[in-house]
């Protein structure tokens, strides 16, 4: 194991002996039956919840590079018709925040570094091949309002997606937790 692993198991292991958990104690069901969509950014991990006085328990939050739905059948969409059909969510916040990593990101940057770090250019030629378009894929937004915009929008309008459920779009500033609404 790593170094950052085993450091991870002792705490762990501390954390449970001395029942430190029992203040986490929850059920799957979101309490405020909402879900949102936000980004990975390290700077959200504990702004977000803090910023909205969010508890563990109340919301399910889908978190990937960007906040962004890169496909409307694709993992980001199946966790949102679980939430929904499964734990009772009525609600969807999609959350974007300003300097996002994913602003502008080009797929080249990435694909290049792939390759530098031994990733074949034939694996990559087999995946296109496969039909999948690694440059969509990898991209990333313009502008973090569109981006927004477009995800509640791509929610709204899914052929799954029920017409109850309330789909808003807020931006939040990844220093201050500061809330703009967008939709």
């Amino acid at each position: 194991m790593t170094e950052k692993l085993d450091q991870i198991l002792a705490f762990n292991r501390e954390f449970v002996a001395s029942g430190e958990y029992k203040k986490y104690l929850s059920t799957k069901f979101p309490y405020k039956k909402l879900a949102i969509l936000s980004c990975m950014d390290t700077r959200l991990t504990a702004l977000l919840p803090a910023a909205l006085n969010l508890k563990n328990g109340d919301v399910k939050i889908i978190k990937n590079a960007g906040g962004m739905i890169s496909h409307p059948y694709g993992s980001v969409m199946r966790s949102l018709m679980v939430a929904i059909y499964e734990l009772g969510v009525e609600e969807i916040l999609v959350i974007g925040h300003y300097d996002c990593g994913m602003q502008g990101k080009d797929s080249g940057g990435i694909i290049a570094k792939m390759l530098q770090r031994g990733i074949e250019p034939q694996t990559l030629e087999i995946i296109r091949a496969c039909g999948i378009d690694l440059d969509a894929w990898l991209s990333g937004f313009g502008d973090v309002e569109t981006s927004v915009r477009q995800s509640v929008e791509l929610i709204k309008g899914h052929p799954l997606m029920p017409r109850d459920i309330e789909v808003r779009g807020l931006i939040i500033h990844p220093e201050s937790g500061e809330l703009t609404v967008v939709v």
